[in-house]
């Protein structure tokens, strides 16, 4: 029997830009947080122009009190005579950046980090994290070790670790950006350009941590 041509056995990588249409509904696998990924897909297809830059100002991120969610820290977090009660954090009340690291076989790195003036709460939860508007390009939840409630504020970093690709092939679609958002707040992602393009399938992500090493992710 004839073998195939090295073309179909290893069909070549696909390119694939942030503003592309959304693919078919996925496997359970990628099921994850139904309601914040679903917000965040609307949010994508208006394409990567009106995605939030990082770091950039705007009139409701600008100031402390107006910024991000406005759920409040469990009792006790305010004291009853006119203070800010902590909140938690919204996607705009955060600066974060990316890093690739070459541990678990390559991810990367993402660090959140409160804006001037805000003090915000991560409790026990996920980034919302994709690379495009396709469905295929959002990551799952890795899970794995415990959920923490971090505190941010001042020079309190928290850290989720992105993996790309969680398949063993080399199938997959490139992308130059992650796409970032908060769990509870998925309506204003952020844009990271990252420094070379990274192929993706099947991402996934870890919780927030405030420990870096428990940000690596379990690898597959």
């Amino acid at each position: 029997m004839a073998s195939r041509p090295d073309s179909a056995r290893n069909p070549p990588r696909q390119r694939r830009l942030p503003c592309v249409p959304a693919a078919p509904p996925r496997t359970a696998r990628l099921a994850l947080a139904i309601t914040a990924a679903a917000a965040l897909t609307a949010t994508l297809t208006a394409c990567e122009d009106e995605v939030v830059d990082n770091g950039a100002d705007t009139s409701d991120s600008a100031g402390a009190g107006d910024s991000g969610s406005d759920d409040t820290a469990p009792e006790g977090s305010g004291d009853g005579e006119g203070n800010p009660v902590e909140q938690v954090c919204g996607t705009t009340d955060l600066t974060f950046t990316v890093s690739e690291e070459s541990q678990a076989g390559g991810y990367l790195l993402v660090t959140a980090q409160a804006n001037e003036g805000i003090t915000c709460y991560l409790y026990g939860t996920y980034p919302v994290a994709a690379f495009g508007s396709a469905e295929d390009s959002h990551a799952f939840q890795i899970e794995q070790g415990a959920s923490e409630d971090i505190q941010l504020s001042g020079d309190t970093v928290a850290y989720a670790g992105i993996q790309p690709k969680t398949t063993g092939d080399e199938h997959g679609a490139e992308y130059e950006q992650l796409i970032i958002g908060i769990l509870d707040d998925p309506s204003d992602p952020v844009g990271l350009p990252l420094d070379a393009p990274v192929l993706v399938d099947e991402p996934g992500t870890t919780k927030w941590t405030a420990d870096p090493a428990l940000a690596v992710p379990t690898t597959y």
